[in-house]
């Protein structure tokens, strides 16, 4: 199943719209204003880069109207929760934790508890809230996250319980107020929502069709980041190869991501998620030709079964992304690669598996994030038939798991006795006096050094490494 693009007038926020929301945000700061005391807020976020991009919006819409960020529940006035629907142990989480915050309810009681996100936007989780978890006053999904300040302000006048999760296809949201974390890294979404349709994946259902956002407002968006001082611009779609598909601009990611490395400054680009469907040859020559293009990519291949590919709408098969990973490296011989896999997908068998095992072998990959099969309501996969145990699953994950982690042992060992550039990001917060860094391909290095070197390029010798750390010195 793949959907036709949306009818870009359909998708659209207007501006009208957007300077209705952020009128209401300066009122309500008008309102914390006339208040005693200082207004806290706490946003805390699970899930995926979007969800981090989408609470970096709502903090900013936060503290326009008014409130101040803190990183502690008790003292919020306001506590927003960000979910994930991708896996069911995401949503464990989430409610263990908003349980758990009927403590700070008890000793704050007119603490506003908001849930947004993925998750929310499934009916089974958002009734489920209403039932069962009656301290949590607001409940609103992605599509409705641009109303957010309309929506606090109904909860803080009005005092009652609102569920705001329109099931529509998705809009595109421009010019709402963003609160980054840090100044030296930043996410930038280029397009929202997903018309793949994986038998396992319920995002088409929670975060909407394929939407691309207008090329000269994210042109404009790295722009200021990187004059700014930004030193690394990460690129967000659930698909970022379909790029421009419903702009009717004969404009594609690659023709994007030329345009962003063309932007003056000292950054580096990254950009996620990559469906093999849809990675190109022009794609690949595009990052080798692009110097400010990290030489790293995230390429989700899922299973080294074509059988199993199958069954999970994947459109691509084992041969083909073997094929896609082999031109690549001959292009960026040096590219840094890591991927997705689910094991135990529901009728995946013991051979199968192994076809899995030795993709990753054939691959060696830098590094891997896996996933046991988690089953999500309303996807086809979750009435599939499911024979394997999940003790054998869970065998079969941790034979996976000793596979990739001493090959990502082997490539880390590969990279002692070398000078890399690295940008220096941050304090390791294990050793006084160390700092965190990483190279152009996302390698995670440890070192020692002044803390104002925090935010700058440097050159390090790599001393030692470990499965998922390199030690180096400064140069």
């Amino acid at each position: 199943m793949e959907e036709e693009p949306l009818k870009r007038e359909e998708v659209i926020i207007s501006q009208a719209e957007i300077d209705r929301q952020l009128a209401i945000c300066d009122a309500l700061r008008e309102r914390m204003a006339a208040l005693p005391g200082r207004h806290l807020a706490f946003v805390d976020t699970y899930g995926c880069q979007q969800n981090e991009a989408d609470s970096e919006q709502l903090r900013g819409m936060l503290v326009r109207a008014g409130y101040g960020l803190t990183e502690e529940e008790d003292e919020a006035d306001v506590i927003v929760i960000n979910t994930c629907a991708v896996r069911e142990h995401a949503e464990m989480r989430v409610l263990g934790n908003v349980g758990a915050l009927t403590h700070t309810k008890r000793k704050k009681p007119n603490q506003l508890i908001c849930l947004c996100g993925c998750a929310m936007q499934e009916p089974h989780m958002a009734e489920k809230i209403k039932k069962s978890f009656r301290h949590v006053d607001m409940v609103f999904g992605p599509h409705a996250l641009y109303r957010f300040p309309e929506l606090l302000q109904e909860a803080l006048v009005q005092k009652r319980r609102i569920f705001e999760t329109p099931d529509v296809a998705g809009y595109i949201a421009e010019g709402l107020p963003v609160a980054r974390k840090g100044k030296l890294k930043a996410w930038v979404s280029i397009m929202y929502g997903c018309n793949n349709f994986c038998t396992y994946c319920v995002v088409p259902y929670v975060r909407g069709r394929e939407r691309s956002r207008d090329p000269e407002r994210i042109l404009r968006e790295v722009r200021e980041l990187a004059e700014s001082g930004c030193k690394d611009i990460t690129l967000l779609g659930q698909n970022v190869n379909s790029y421009g598909k419903d702009l009717g601009l004969n404009m594609d990611f690659s023709d994007l991501l030329e345009q962003v490395n063309a932007i003056p400054g000292d950054f580096q680009i990254h950009f996620i998620s990559s469906h093999p469907k849809d990675a190109s040859q022009k794609l690949f020559e595009t990052m080798a030709r692009c110097e400010k293009v990290a030489p790293q990519l995230h390429l989700p291949f899922q299973s080294g079964s074509s059988r199993v590919l199958k069954a999970m709408n994947r459109r691509y098969d084992r041969e083909m992304y073997l094929d896609e990973i082999r031109r690549l490296r001959a292009l960026i011989p040096d590219i840094v690669l890591t991927s997705d896999v689910i094991v135990g997908f529901p009728g995946e068998t013991q051979e199968e598996f192994e076809e899995t095992v030795s993709l990753i072998e054939e691959v060696r990959f830098d590094a891997l994030f896996t996933f046991i099969y988690s089953p999500r309501e309303g996807t086809v996969a979750a009435k599939l038939p499911d024979p394997m145990s999940k003790e054998q699953k869970s065998r079969n994950f941790q034979r996976l798991l000793d596979v990739q982690n001493r090959i990502s042992a082997e490539k880390h060992a590969a990279y002692v006795g070398k000078t890399l550039r690295v940008l220096v990001d941050g304090r390791d917060a294990q050793r006084e006096g160390g700092l965190t860094a990483r190279t152009e391909g996302g390698r995670l290095v440890h070192l020692d050094g002044d803390e104002a070197l925090i935010g700058t390029w440097q050159q390090v010798n790599i001393l030692r490494a470990s499965t998922w750390v390199l030690f180096g010195e400064l140069l």
